[in-house]
């Protein structure tokens, strides 16, 4: 088999599968669940999907790792990826190793924050990339293996080890794999990734450092004026890093709940604008502790207001799900960005 950090062949003997688990979890290569084994064919299938992208990797956090093609690709086998997934989980690795998504401090933070990677362009279909109902949940291995792929990189070749580098005071279940597509076929509004400037025809994955989904329940409103309200009080909430990191965030709307938003005249810009504006914290709603902290951090509030990211650009709005009267709210981690690298042909 590959080594999983370096381009280097271990002798395994004849382990089987299950033997191979057990050996996994002893050298601490394991995240808990099940590993396909990285045999030297499985991986060199893997390495061959991406032999015309020759652009270089930087080193990965904690441990600043070089990272090699065989040894990114040993841990996408073991995720169960299939060697067409392997393109997206390179560019999503290349997103986190953006400076300004500051992997190091997403992975030593004691925040419960994990890679949330939204894909965007035809990869989704050709993939076969959740991007309808049960889209943040079980079911599709593109979205499982890819998610999960990126995450074992970042324990066994970066060393994000949890309890040791990775110091997340209770974690989530994000941290397994957190992976899924934007259904570009029902949203009314341009895709995300052709407002960040990507053509339409291109594939993109975008990460960000983040809490996992939290659910906006409105089925009530029939206006989209009074889903903003929802989502807006959703959102401005004092307990997410938010309030003091001053990072983005993501407002990912199902399609039913963006269609009512899109009748009544709403753009992307103006829904930032209104989710900044309503989603400020009120002074009265942070402890007198926290304000003092906040001010130490050097965020002074606006008034009596705090707002939860430095502009209404770093509300990223977005359309994922299938039926149903349901949003999601996912907080980032703070010090972070939204990163949105091309996956290569």
């Amino acid at each position: 088999m590959t080594n999983l950090a370096e381009q280097e062949l271990i002798d395994v003997g004849d382990m089987d599968v299950v033997a191979f688990n057990d050996f996994a979890a002893e050298q601490g290569w394991s995240d808990g669940l099940p590993l396909y084994l990285p045999t030297e064919q499985a991986v060199l299938r893997m390495v061959e999907t991406v032999r015309g992208d020759n652009r270089p990797f930087a080193p990965i956090s904690p441990r600043q790792v070089l990272p090699t093609l065989h040894g990114l690709a040993a841990n996408a086998v073991m995720a169960g990826c299939r060697p067409e997934y392997f393109p997206a989980v390179t560019a999503a690795l290349r997103a986190v190793l953006d400076p300004d998504y500051n992997l190091h401090g997403t992975l030593a933070t004691t925040h419960p924050c994990a890679p949330m990677l939204m894909v965007n362009g035809p990869a989704r279909k050709n993939l076969g990339i959740n991007c309808g109902s049960n889209c943040f949940g079980q079911g599709w291995r593109a979205n499982a293996a890819i998610g999960r792929a990126l995450a074992l990189i970042l324990l066994n070749v970066g060393g994000a080890k949890p309890g040791e580098m990775d110091r997340a005071t209770q974690g989530s279940p994000a941290k397994y794999s957190y992976c899924f597509g934007e259904n570009e076929e029902e949203s009314p509004w341009e895709p995300y990734h052709v407002r960040r400037g990507f053509a339409a025809s291109d594939s993109v994955v975008t990460a960000m450092s983040a809490e996992p989904p939290h659910n906006i329940n409105d089925h009530g409103s029939t206006s989209g004026e009074g889903l903003l309200t929802t989502i807006s009080n959703t959102v401005g909430q004092p307990g997410a890093n938010t309030i003091y990191g001053r990072g983005p965030l993501f407002v990912v709307l199902g399609p039913e709940h963006a269609q009512t938003l899109h009748r009544d005249g709403f753009t992307i810009e103006t829904m930032q604008e209104e989710i900044w504006r309503r989603s400020r914290v009120h002074v009265s709603k942070v402890s007198k502790e926290n304000q003092e902290s906040y001010a130490g951090f050097n965020r002074p509030r606006e008034g009596d207001w705090y707002p939860l990211t430095p502009s209404p650009a770093d509300i990223h709005i977005a359309v994922a799900g299938g039926a149903g009267k349901h949003s999601a709210f996912i907080a980032s981690f703070g010090g972070t960005k939204a990163s949105a690298v091309r996956i290569a042909p």
